[in-house]
């Protein structure tokens, strides 16, 4: 067993730490536990033997250091072992199952989970910390306290970062204020985060940090009379109204002053015109009366005011905030919660191990971390990489909630800025892919509408509806970004493959062929001539474009599959044309420059990666496809196709007031939609416009323009078809 030297004189540092760890661990781990911790410490020094930190201190240290952090927050045995022991595994050639052997499968799996990936082949230093912090992630979801361990690792490096070279600095804290913070913040865990905001402001920015650290301490003595006068107010109103609370001047960290002065734009002397000020009392009750005791004593100003304790943020953080006019005129921040809330905002999570006697109030904290790790495994898995990850994770981290009701009095959280789509995929992610609109407090509102705090939505969906790529522009939740991207991927896949069978079952069918008919160790030669591991990826390559449907047509019916492709001269003139309906989705375009509609002459063009644009036959454009006979296909309106296709007219009429405004109400009439107006020219007398409107086909379009002649302000009319 571990000998501890008798003279402090002889102690090493790492005996000092490990002196001080069991200390604390006797506080509440029986001998037998302590017993298991001090065979973790030999395990480590003798795994860590001969390594050093930059500081010239034994590498063993950092990791007891860390212990003794999270044994301050009364983390279980096997959460102060892990720690012991969580550079093992990455930086000795002791491996999992040895830990797992040594100590338990636990144990091993909570080192794991910390343990950084080491053999990552990427293109860059973020992509490697993106996928350690994925991978990390996961492990969290498995295990809360792998957290607990990397946030107390990041803490005691960040305390520890004197020896390193300038740039690493700066670079490990921006990625703590990044990352770790705000997940700090996020588990609730004030205490942590404000450390280690504190700790990389002042190595990003040492001088500002020092002006500032100077400022706040000559300004904290200039104002100890203003507090003192507001402070016994409001324990003498308190003590008159019976309300037993305890009152304390609330200091502002100098991250926090930093941040409202950057955010703000605001001199340091404007930041401490406010005075803040924390009560706490023992129940939510008291909390209230406190606050109408506050009120009476000080004027509120209007719309200042949060209620935390009966909407608690996605943290779990309760309080009650009010800003209040005070003596001098100057505003007074006031924050009332009870002992047990202010303990749960500085401990967050770690309150579960800190506060387990206290009939599990700390459930509360857990269910909330769980029920937001479980979101980002689900963003997790369909995001595209570890990168996009880091984005969706960023931007779950900096939350400003508004609440909002559903139809049947439920509370939703959405960040601020969040829109109807970002609630309807936090509602579920069935209704945010179909949802089509909302109402409001009753009211029709687009579905980019931006929400405020207390409103009721309720989104309407239909079964036809899909996401649109444009939602992506408009929404603020990673849930909704996440989710959004990944139905794309897949629906634009799906629909790829559907669109190129349809392709080559048309080019088979010329040479009286099915696909089904066409034998498997023919596809599986055509397969491999082309690079494609499955007949749905070829399929798929077809329907986006990147390979002409008829080539690969040729290659399934010859002989020689390997040799090059005969064509006839009438290859095209053989083709029977490709019906479409023009709302196929995301593979079957309809060209921007001549807004073909049902009833047009048409006909499509392969665009390699996006699939078939389809061009009015008409079109300038259309002249230069048809020089590359390989890549146009004929195709043809469906006789059932259905739905609102953008048509441009060009206009011109009288320059005088109210012209435009007849034009929209005739439309509107006659079941059209304007979607944009542009002037193109314009003098006194007449004003020529393009005006972009939806119809349903072509007769509907003859029939809004026959209607719009007979109006006495229009002069010309005529569609744009290039």
């Amino acid at each position: 067993m571990l000998e501890i030297a008798d003279t402090l004189e002889l102690e090493r540092p790492q005996d000092k730490l490990i002196r001080r760890l069991c200390a604390t661990l006797s506080g509440y781990l029986d001998q037998s536990q302590i017993d298991d911790c001090i065979h973790a410490y030999e395990f480590g020094a003798a795994a860590h033997s001969g390594q050093f930190r930059k500081s010239g201190e034994a590498y063993i240290c950092h990791p007891v250091s860390v212990a003794i952090s999270l044994a301050e927050m009364r983390m279980d045995v096997n959460g102060i072992m892990a720690a012991i022991l969580h550079d093992v595994i990455e930086d000795t050639p002791v491996t999992k199952k040895e830990l797992t052997k040594q100590f338990s499968a636990e144990v091993a799996e909570l080192v794991d989970g910390v343990t950084k990936l080491t053999q990552i082949d990427s293109k860059s230093h973020a992509e490697t910390q993106a996928e350690n912090v994925r991978k990390m992630f996961l492990a969290m979801a498995k295990d809360l306290r792998v957290i607990m361990v990397k946030l107390a690792d990041r803490l005691h490096n960040m305390q520890t970062l004197g020896a390193m070279p300038a740039e690493a600095k700066r670079r490990i804290a921006r990625e703590t204020l990044d990352i770790y913070a705000p997940i700090a913040n996020r588990l609730g865990m004030s205490n942590i985060r404000h450390k280690l905001e504190a700790l990389s402001f002042e190595t990003m920015y040492p001088r500002r940090h020092a002006v500032l650290k100077n400022a706040v301490r000559k300004a904290r003595g200039n104002r100890r009379k203003i507090v003192d006068t507001i402070e016994s107010s409001i324990k003498n109103r308190m003590e008159q109204a019976g309300l037993p609370c305890e009152v304390v001047g609330r200091e502002k960290d100098i991250y926090s002053i930093y941040q409202k002065m950057l955010n703000k734009k605001i001199s340091l002397d404007d930041v401490f015109d406010v005075y803040a000020f924390r009560i706490f009392c023992d129940n939510v009750d008291a909390c209230y009366r406190i606050l109408g005791a506050v009120h009476n004593l000080y004027k509120p100003i209007p719309g200042r005011f949060k209620d935390y304790i009966a909407l608690p943020k996605a943290n779990g953080y309760q309080s009650l905030h009010t800003i209040l006019m005070g003596p001098y005129g100057v505003p007074i921040e006031i924050q009332i919660r009870t002992h047990e809330m202010h303990r749960m905002a500085e401990s967050g999570i770690a309150a579960h191990w800190l506060y387990k006697s206290e009939d599990d109030k700390t459930e509360k904290f857990q269910a909330r971390a769980n029920e937001w790790l479980r979101d980002l495994l689900e963003i997790q898995k369909s995001a595209g990489d570890s990168l996009e990850f880091i984005d969706n994770l960023k931007v779950d981290l900096f939350p400003q909630e508004v609440f909002v009701f559903t139809p049947k009095g439920g509370i939703i959280k959405i960040p601020r800025g969040g829109t109807v789509i970002d609630f309807a995929y936090a509602v579920h992610t069935d209704i945010g892919n179909a949802c089509v609109s909302a109402r409001i407090d009753k009211q029709l509102v687009p579905l980019q509408t931006k929400l405020e705090n207390g409103v009721t939505v309720e989104v309407i969906t239909a079964s036809w509806a899909r996401p649109n790529p444009l939602w992506l522009n408009y929404v603020v939740t990673a849930k909704a970004r996440s989710s959004i991207r990944n139905y794309l991927k897949h629906f634009k896949q799906k629909e790829a493959i559907s669109l190129g069978r349809r392709l080559l079952e048309k080019e088979l069918q010329t040479m009286h062929l099915h696909l089904e008919n066409i034998d498997e160790e023919r596809i599986q030669a055509v397969l491999k001539v082309t690079s494609m591991h499955s007949l749905d990826e070829l399929l798929e390559d077809i329907g986006l474009g990147n390979k002409m449907p008829f080539l690969i047509a040729k290659r399934l019916t010859q002989d020689n599959v390997h040799g090059a492709i005969k064509l006839d001269d009438n290859v095209q003139s053989q083709k029977t044309p490709l019906i479409i309906k023009g709302t196929e989705g995301m593979v079957i375009n309809l060209a921007k420059c001549c807004r073909p509609i049902p009833g047009d002459s048409i006909i499509g063009f392969f665009n390699p990666g996006k699939g078939i644009v389809v061009h009015h036959c008409e079109c300038r454009n259309s002249t230069e496809v048809r020089k590359k006979p390989i890549n146009w296909l004929d195709v043809e309106w469906s006789q059932d196709a259905v739905g609102d296709f953008p048509a441009e007219l060009r206009i011109e009429i009288l320059n005088q007031r109210g012209s435009l405004a007849t034009i929209a109400s005739t439309i509107s009439e006659l079941d059209s939609n304007i979607e944009n107006v542009t002037v193109v020219d314009q003098d006194d007398r007449v004003s020529v416009d393009l005006i972009t409107l939806t119809v349903k086909d072509r007769v509907h379009l003859a029939q809004i323009m026959r209607r719009l002649k007979e109006l006495s302000v229009v002069i010309k009319i005529t569609r744009v078809k290039a």
